[in-house]
């Protein structure tokens, strides 16, 4: 992939300021542009399917659809956009995930201001950026719990379950769930009874916890 003379870049954070400082960050760079802000996971989706940038930003825990579900969507529906996850967490968890779903890079918000132009740079050139200093210890966690023997399991649930279980610890109802999907109310029946049967769980409160494990909401 030839990298643009200006990257046109697509941010998405649920906080205002922190879009606006981000942006401010960006445009002082003359390769570097800001065409569009998102301020839900959902929203980052549509606008990078009808506007194509170059490279979305997006912030790991937003409303609606996370940073990392969000990747999924776009790496699948619009595969010339390049992704960069931008975090305030620095655990194995988030790091490996966002690998997993198809993240160029993964900047933490406590260094945006040494890392993400650089990053932004590296991930339009084909190679992946992370923090180096959250890297080390990522890497070394991980290979902990290897030579531990702890396994690493993956998510057992689809990214549409995953979605489901998110909106389920965030309160919303069955009949809420079935609206901002677009399903129908029995769907989400069952994709609730498939989930609990899944991970081997009873009620709202086991699911909200998992949710939080998994990044899904924030505690």
């Amino acid at each position: 992939m030839t990298v643009p003379l200006k990257t046109r870049i697509l941010i998405a954070d649920d906080h205002a300021i922190v879009r606006r400082g981000l942006r401010l960050i960006l445009d002082a760079e003359p390769d570097l542009e800001v065409i569009a802000e998102a301020g839900d996971g959902a929203e980052a989706i549509r606008l990078a399917r009808e506007i194509e940038p170059d490279l979305a930003i997006l912030d790991v825990s937003m409303p609606l659809i996370t940073g990392l579900q969000a990747t999924t969507d776009i790496t699948r529906e619009a595969p010339g956009v390049r992704v960069l996850i931008l975090s305030m967490h620095d655990n194995e968890q988030y790091f490996f995930e966002a690998l997993r779903v198809g993240a160029s890079g993964y900047v933490l918000k406590s260094a945006v201001h040494r890392d993400l132009v650089e990053g932004c740079r590296a991930t339009m050139r084909g190679e992946p950026f992370f923090y180096a200093g959250a890297i080390t210890a990522l890497i070394r966690d991980h290979l902990d719990r290897v030579r531990q023997g702890e396994p690493l399991s993956d998510d057992p649930l689809t990214p549409r379950e995953s979605q489901v279980v998110k909106l389920i610890a965030e309160g919303h109802t069955s009949r809420g769930i079935a609206d901002l999907l677009v399903i129908s109310e029995r769907t989400v029946e069952r994709h609730r009874e498939n989930i609990l049967q899944k991970l081997h769980m009873r009620d709202r409160v086991e699911l909200t916890r998992y949710a939080i494990r998994r990044g899904l909401i924030e505690p």
